[in-house]
């Protein structure tokens, strides 16, 4: 008996903590007992104010690299994310006839994996947001997958995920937590690393640093966080404020208005605020920082971001969204969605970062990526066996 052969299915590859978490799951998987292979559905994509080639993108080098195969559906605007030509749907149904189990990378692409004369694949989809009612047409999509019976599983990254998913009408028996998990031997304290990021951007070692690590989105609340920044910086004069990922640079004309709202009559305090777009060296990011900051309003479960950071010895502070309280309980503090709150949480944080220490220390395991690789790969092993539960038939189920 040969490998089992698992096809991934991607929106597209541009900037976020899913296609992050996504592949490293196929990096550690394949070429074991599991052979893996990646189709996008969008080979280039325009967001957040950032245009993002497939071969520019990080996880995509890091796939290819490793001897996984990337390939890309449609490589310009074509039709409608939810209209497919005849060749797109050949080469789909190539890519999953050649597959055992399919994983749909969130809710999206199962537009596609639902369409018509596809062969017939267990379908497991990696559900990274909570709240679904705000994925528009996506969650009909899933729901869809549910009643044809081509979805087996539902990946939870957080519990605040499979209770949303649960409510908007998954069956709870195909729901499964598996929590985020990251290179614990990549993002650690490194007091040389720290030393260097800091020198590289221009930074004292003795100002307090926090870092805003998202793209430039509606649900991250950037201009609570600007907000918050400018009183953060007013009163600790050394303080500095750097702000990376998609859309998170001056050429975002969305941004740079945002700035200007939130500074107001304090416009020189911008001078201490870095914006660094997308990197690719987040543990130098973090390692330069004293508090990793979150200010989201939804969709959050369990950010990347706040787990990285920690796991590099920042701070973390957030709001209530999600799993973030759960996350960083007796590691950070939790903030009301506030300016004034939010920049006094920064300033705490960064007086008490020696208290968060041990904690930070003690919890690293279970942040491990080892973890979450494992659990992934018992899950799809499942699935393939038929041990995985499968919703009952829509017309037996019980209504309420």
């Amino acid at each position: 008996m040969g490998e089992l052969r698992v096809l991934s299915v991607y929106e597209g590859f541009f900037s976020g903590g899913a296609r992050i978490l996504h592949s490293d799951v196929i990096l550690g998987l394949h070429g074991s007992a599991q052979e893996h292979a990646v189709l996008s559905m969008q080979g280039e994509v325009h967001r957040e104010a950032t245009r993002q080639r497939m071969e520019d993108d990080a996880c995509y080098r890091g796939l290819t690299g490793a001897g996984v195969p990337v390939t890309a559906l449609r490589h310009g605007p074509g039709a409608g994310p939810e209209e497919f030509s005849a060749a797109e749907l050949a080469a789909t149904a190539r890519a999953t006839a050649a597959a055992d189990v399919v994983l749909s990378l969130k809710e999206q692409p199962l537009a596609l994996l639902n369409q018509a004369g596809l062969p017939l694949r267990p379908v497991v989809v990696c559900l990274h947001r909570s709240d679904p009612e705000n994925q528009g047409p996506a969650l009909d999509s899933l729901l869809a997958a549910v009643e044809a019976g081509r979805l087996r599983a539902g990946v939870c990254c957080a519990e605040s995920t499979r209770a949303a998913y649960a409510a908007a009408g998954v069956p709870a028996e195909l729901l499964r937590v598996i929590p985020n998990g990251v290179d614990l031997l990549r993002f650690r304290p490194d007091p040389a690393r720290r030393a260097q990021g800091r020198a590289a951007l221009g930074i004292m070692a003795e100002a307090p640093v926090v870092v805003f690590a998202a793209r430039y989105a509606g649900m991250k609340n950037v201009p609570l966080f600007l907000r918050a920044a400018r009183q953060f910086l007013r009163q600790e004069p050394r303080g500095h404020v750097v702000m990376c990922g998609a859309g998170m640079t001056g050429a975002n004309p969305e941004l740079r208005a945002d700035i200007e709202a939130a500074l107001g009559d304090e416009p020189w305090l911008g001078e201490r605020m870095s914006l660094l777009g997308v990197r690719y060296d987040m543990e130098a990011v973090y390692a330069a920082a004293d508090v990793v900051s979150l200010t989201s309003s939804s969709g959050e479960a369990a950010p990347l971001c706040l787990i990285e950071g920690m796991m590099c010895g920042a701070v973390p502070v957030t709001t209530d969204v999600g799993d973030s309280a759960a996350l960083v309980e007796g590691h950070g503090l939790v903030t009301p969605p506030e300016p004034g709150a939010i920049a006094a949480a920064w300033r705490e944080a960064a007086a008490r970062a020696a208290d968060f220490a041990p904690a930070l220390e003690l919890s690293r395991e279970r942040f491990s990526r080892t973890r979450m690789i494992a659990a992934y790969g018992t899950l799809i092993e499942q699935v393939h066996h038929g041990l995985a539960p499968a919703p009952a038939p829509a017309a037996v189920r019980e209504p309420f």
